[in-house]
C-alpha cells in the first residue's frame, strides 16, 4: 500500500497518525494563544502548549483508534 492509499482509507493507522498531527497543531497553537492572553508570558505559554501537545497526542490517538473498533 502506499501513502496515499493509507491516508485515503478511513481505517489506516496512518491516516489516524495523520489527523492526530494536524488536529493536535490547531489545537495546541490555540491553547497557546490563550495561555499567553492569561499569563502574559511567551515561554510559559509555549511549555504549555508543548505539553499539552504531547500528551493530547496520544490520547487522540488512541480515541481515534478506538473508533476504528465500531462498527
Amino acid at each position: 500500500m502506499s501513502l496515499v492509499t493509507d491516508l485515503k482509507n478511513p481505517d489506516s493507522r496512518v491516516r489516524a497518525l495523520a489527523k492526530a498531527l494536524t488536529w493536535r497543531i490547531t489545537a495546541t497553537l490555540t491553547t497557546a494563544c490563550i495561555a499567553f492572553v492569561v499569563t502574559g508570558e511567551i515561554g510559559v505559554a509555549m511549555m504549555i502548549g508543548g505539553t499539552e501537545f504531547v500528551i493530547k497526542f496520544f490520547i487522540y490517538y488512541g480515541h481515534e483508534r478506538a473508533w476504528n473498533l465500531v462498527r
